[in-house]
């Protein structure tokens, strides 16, 4: 048995975790819908490119978009049925996507990947790739292009932190799926060739530690409850005491960094033949009738998600796509469920605070916290300005993980996590 503590991260803030309202509660198989609205673009990259047309029937599991290039992901159908056409749609962050829409017929006829012949390194990454597999911690980067860094690593570490306030789906899949997530966690080492295996674990999580502690060829680091634990450039420090330079990938310290859902989908993939078309959601917050972790098929409405958890409280003041730090609030609940999307969240009035921000007082508690060592003041004031250069040369914007830290601790209750979007889309559009 190797448990060790992981190592002081000095910055980030101490919240309250919020995870008793889910936590306790066993994964449910959603019901699908009607109608499945299934998103081509629902990873980093290019989007998928259609295969199937109007009218055609489709399988559970059958391909129904291609990736387009090597930073792209397949796409799978998560019904049987028939595809009513192809939409335009939001998403969370207001950016519009390209949809298939398959009518469901209950059946669920499903058809599996074909069984591989062996589990060698090339085997598997190639069948990550074929699954459609991607990172399901929210960034949503093609797991098999991770898995085949420039730099050689030696170390795997798993993001088993689940830092984000109130979601609970790692927890329950590290809970309930002990086994097939370790044999997952192995598959992924595997693929990148190495045998060291650090699984790093959120103190909160005492029944998680012990249950993985029990596989001898894993390393189990006990992280101090912190945000952003879970941030890949902290985790890695945590974990081995290497630090990834600005401007530099987990690769180049010798490190890859994956997350539980996603070993749990490459075990799924590998061992049982299942693309990804379906992924384990919380659907948590004080407005929310009955908070829940939900197996939910990707395309399904959140609409219904939230109905199929008892509705809304009267008492609703915000609802979030994923977690509350780092999740986009939603206008709307015409959204359709993918397979970044870890949860739901209904917050009321003593979750949230809506009242309107006041100008900067320039006290510093944002840069006091700020896990990257930034200027978060500085960014927002440039940004404000409009000149985004200059939030790039004094405030470090390129170097910002979003990770909400400085929102959260500011007095004036600025909106900075906006104006760092907007500068970073503001420099990106000028190259």
């Amino acid at each position: 048995m190797k448990i060790r503590k992981g190592k002081f991260l000095s910055r980030g803030i101490r919240l309250h975790d919020m995870k008793f309202l889910a936590k306790d509660i066993p994964i449910e198989v959603m019901p699908a819908p009607e109608i499945i609205s299934i998103s081509l673009g629902q990873h980093i990259g290019k989007p998928a490119v259609p295969v199937v047309k109007e009218g055609d029937f489709v399988y559970q599991g059958q391909l129904i978009a291609q990736a387009d290039g090597v930073v792209s992901a397949n796409v799978y159908s998560s019904v049987s049925g028939t595809v009513e056409g192809f939409e335009k749609r939001p998403v969370a962050n207001g950016a519009i996507k390209d949809y298939i829409l398959i009518r469901n017929d209950g059946n669920y006829m499903y058809r599996p990947l074909d069984p591989l012949p062996d589990r060698n390194k090339e085997t598997v990454i190639a069948r990550i790739r074929e699954a459609g597999i991607v990172g399901m911690g929210g960034a949503g980067f093609p797991t098999a292009v991770k898995l085949a860094p420039k730099q050689t690593p030696d170390t795997l570490v798993i993001n088993g932190a689940e830092c984000e306030p109130y979601l609970t789906c790692d927890y329950r899949l590290m809970v309930e799926k002990t086994d097939e997530v370790a044999q997952g966690i192995r598959l992924i080492a595997k693929a990148l060739g190495v045998t060291k295996i650090v699984v790093g674990i959120e103190k909160n999580k005492p029944d998680c530690i012990e249950k993985f502690a029990s596989y001898e060829d894993f390393e189990i680091v006990v992280l101090r409850k912190a945000y952003p634990m879970g941030s890949e450039k902290h985790l890695i420090y945590s974990c081995t005491g290497r630090k990834v330079p600005v401007g530099k990938l987990p690769s180049d310290v010798g490190c890859v960094v994956n997350n539980i859902a996603t070993a749990y989908a490459v075990y799924e993939a590998v061992e049982l033949d299942k693309p990804l078309f379906e992924r384990v959601m919380t659907v948590s917050g004080k407005a929310i009738v009955h908070p829940a972790n939900l197996l939910v098929k990707n395309g399904t409405r959140f609409d219904d998600i939230i109905t199929h958890c008892g509705g809304l409280r009267d008492t609703t003041a915000m609802l979030v796509s994923g977690g509350p730090m780092m999740g986009p609030c939603m206008i709307s609940t015409d959204l359709y469920s993918g397979k970044t999307d870890s949860g739901i969240l209904a917050l009321d009035s003593s979750e949230t605070d809506s009242r309107n921000p006041s100008p900067c007082i320039n006290c510093g508690a944002c840069a006091e916290v700020c896990p990257m060592h930034l200027l978060p003041m500085m960014i927002d004031f440039y940004t404000q300005a409009r000149d985004y250069q200059k939030a790039r040369e004094v405030g470090g914007v390129d170097n910002c993980i979003s990770c909400g830290c400085c929102s959260y601790v500011c007095p004036a209750r600025r909106a900075i996590v906006q104006s760092i979007t907007l500068c970073k889309q503001k420099l990106a559009s000028k190259g």
